[in-house]
């Protein structure tokens, strides 16, 4: 086992495009960690570069207290599980897990003992002669594991494990992986698009965008208290409302003080349809609902703001708020109708400020 440390990481590639613009992150011995952002964020390219399958154009990636920039893929003692499984078709299960053991000169008695071994932590004893042409898309998965946990690195890499599952498939074999690791207790890095996945499977998720880390915490200090727009719209499901409001709207979060614009956020748990909200500062908006999704122990409730009459309590003097879109989450069944104009509301408490470029969390005073 070891931790992994990257400082100011840095990749361009050939004609200017800077893919990584300097990424600075330490996952801790044992801890599973995952990498989550939108297709193009970087995520894989950082991913690569830990396992060396990348160069590194600037800073240092640092595995169990060496420096590996310049170590080959193999002498990095990591174990990588690839999206499309990458397992040899002709092979059997067995020899799929056993073949980079033998590569390295290991003696047949102990290649067979951690064949065997793996075998059992995923069951696929019963599979070992089987070829992967024989096999579903999740036993496939666990053979690419298998041939991972064999080598007993001190670092397992996922780079999209779960992709080409179907959705229940994911859901099982998400859990089994997490499971893996604990029992292992083997520091992993794994990516995904998947804030779901994200947020269920990791001790320390890092949200990345454009090539730069946007926020760093454990999933729920990242939901609770989102550092940026981005990440309060990528993490939740639905994402977080956002409302763009002017200063003058403002002024009842700032203490009465003049307050420049902003961006007000609210999770659709938080808003209540029909309540008044609690205490001063609270939220109230008025919708006109457009949508409804019901997911079987839960409602989702798409509404419009717009309107002379509509206003936010947050303001000292009462004023008009942009057009746009609000989901509410109403648990069971029952909704207003399509049409209906319903006002819904938030307490102070539930409320998350930004500054007006989206990039910085602002503090909502007591």
């Amino acid at each position: 086992m070891a931790d992994v440390v990257l400082r100011n990481v840095r990749k361009t590639y050939p004609g200017g495009f800077e893919a990584i613009k300097g990424v600075d992150f330490a996952v801790g011995d044992g801890q599973f960690c995952v990498l989550v952002g939108p297709s193009g964020c970087g995520k894989s390219t950082l991913l690569r570069m830990v396992a060396g399958l990348e160069t590194i154009t600037a800073g240092e990636i640092d595995i169990g207290g060496r420096v590996v920039n310049q170590v080959e893929p193999a002498d990095r003692d990591i174990a990588m599980v690839f999206q499309n499984y990458a397992l040899y078709p002709h092979m059997s299960v067995y020899n799929n897990m056993a073949y980079g053991l033998r590569n390295r000169g290991m003696a047949k008695p102990e290649i067979d003992a951690r064949v065997q071994e793996a075998a059992r932590i995923l069951e696929l004893g019963s599979m070992l002669q089987r070829k992967p042409r024989q096999l579903s898309g999740g036993q496939r998965q666990r053979v690419a594991m298998g041939r991972a946990i064999v080598r007993q690195p001190k670092v397992f890499l996922f780079d999209e494990p779960l992709s080409n599952l179907d959705a229940k498939l994911r859901v099982a074999m998400r859990v089994e992986i997490r499971k893996l690791q604990r029992r292992l207790a083997t520091t992993a890095i794994y990516v995904t698009h998947d804030q779901l996945e994200a947020m269920t499977l990791a001790d320390i998720l890092v949200v990345m965008n454009g090539g730069v880390v946007e926020q760093i915490g454990s999933p729920l200090d990242v939901y609770a208290k989102p550092a940026t727009t981005f990440v309060a719209s990528f993490i939740g499901a639905p994402p977080m409302n956002l409302i763009p409001m002017a200063g003058g709207q403002l002024q009842g979060l700032a203490g009465g003080a003049a307050a420049e614009a902003g961006i007000l956020g609210v999770r659709p748990e938080d808003l209540v349809i029909g309540a008044a909200p609690a205490g001063a500062g609270g939220l109230s908006l008025a919708l006109t609902v457009e949508a409804i999704e019901r997911v079987g122990p839960e409602t989702f409730v798409y509404g419009t703001r717009g309107g002379a009459s509509e206003t936010a309590e947050v303001a000292a003097r009462p004023g008009e708020l942009p057009t746009g879109e609000v989901i509410v989450r109403v648990p069971g069944q029952t909704a207003p109708a399509i049409g209906e104009r319903i006002t819904v509301a938030a307490p102070r408490a539930s409320l998350h400020l930004f500054s007006a470029d989206g990039r910085r969390r602002l503090a909502i005073p007591a």
